[in-house]
């Protein structure tokens, strides 16, 4: 799911503003995280998502 700041042109309406959440002016993206193509820099984050994603609850054991 896009940010839901991002506008039409996925562009971040909070940039240069206070607002702005102090993570999103921390990240410095490189070649690395952003590759050669967009769908490239989306594979990136999505598995940066699932890497720092809280822990899922077990199942409840059946008794």
């Amino acid at each position: 799911m896009p940010c839901p700041q991002l506008d039409e042109a996925l562009r971040c309406r909070l940039f240069g503003r206070p607002e702005r959440p102090a993570v999103c002016a921390s990240l410095r993206p490189g070649p690395e995280m952003c590759g050669a193509s967009r769908a490239e820099a989306m594979a990136v984050l999505a598995a940066l998502e699932a890497a720092t994603a809280p822990a899922q609850p077990a199942a409840a054991m059946p008794r």
